[in-house]
């Protein structure tokens, strides 16, 4: 049960969400909440808040991902995960990554830095006093500034159903791994806020004791400027949960949703 929570939380936090490279899709002070089920559990929540900073004396954006078991959920297992990211304003290339979790009593606590003049990132592992050199290339991303990015440079206007975005990301000392996103289409869901017109995705995902099939899990972004997550749903190998989002604030662009 926790890895299942854990592994869609991971999820939310990073998923890569399109947008149009032709406007701007976000802009500092952008907060969004998500809740998630796990069959008839309020399991859990998380949040996402992008800031402006510095790092180094270089302008950065600053994001900060949350996820949080809460209620009846946190009696059987506790989930409380933190994940930011440092990314170039103007390109969108991460420059360090944290991630600090504390699953059920199983810990991590890791910081990446990117140096694209050597090509590598120091992993720096806090909680072992351990580090390591990973090679990358320039179009790396990390788990969290991955999704601004695709936002910030891909156009659906070109793409096709069944069409696949892969992108290289470096989350944990496994090093890179390439992330595959199919295009699915259009449809619209009925949510809190209103009828919302979504793009649908397939997250291609491994197969085992968490999700049921490689295409197991499902992806609703809002077709707007904005192209923020509506929905996630996952079949799992034991159940299926379903995310939806919860609550948002500071967005770059008005929410479109359908009048009935």
């Amino acid at each position: 049960m926790k890895k299942i929570l854990t592994s869609v939380l991971f999820l939310l936090l990073a998923l890569p969400m399109l947008g149009q490279s032709s406007r701007a899709a976000f802009k500092p002070g952008e907060w969004l909440k998500f809740r998630i089920h796990y069959g008839f559990l309020n399991a859990s929540y998380a949040t996402m808040h992008l800031t402006s900073d510095t790092l180094d004396e270089t302008p950065v954006y600053h994001v900060v991902g949350k996820g949080k078991t809460t209620g009846f959920a946190s009696i059987f297992f506790k989930v409380d995960d933190t994940y930011e990211s440092y990314f170039d304003r103007e390109h969108g290339k991460p420059y360090k990554f944290i991630r600090k979790i504390d699953e059920g009593g199983y810990t991590k606590d890791i910081e990446i830095e990117f140096d694209y003049k050597k090509d590598t990132a120091l992993l720096i592992d806090n909680k072992n006093g351990t580090q390591q050199d990973i090679p990358i290339h320039d179009q790396i991303q990390d788990l969290i500034s991955a999704s601004y990015f695709l936002r910030s440079n891909y156009n659906l206007q070109e793409f096709e159903i069944g069409e696949f975005i892969n992108l290289d990301m470096l989350f944990d000392d496994d090093g890179v791994f390439k992330f595959q996103l199919k295009y699915l289409g259009k449809e619209i869901l009925r949510t809190k806020f209103g009828k919302v017109e979504c793009l649908k995705f397939r997250p291609l995902v491994q197969s085992g004791r968490v999700f049921k099939e490689k295409e197991s899990l499902t992806l609703w972004v809002s077709n707007d400027w904005n192209k923020i997550p509506i929905r996630v749903k996952a079949d799992l190998a034991v159940g299926s949960l379903k995310a939806d989002l919860d609550g948002y604030n500071g967005l770059k662009n008005q929410f479109k949703i359908i009048m009935n």
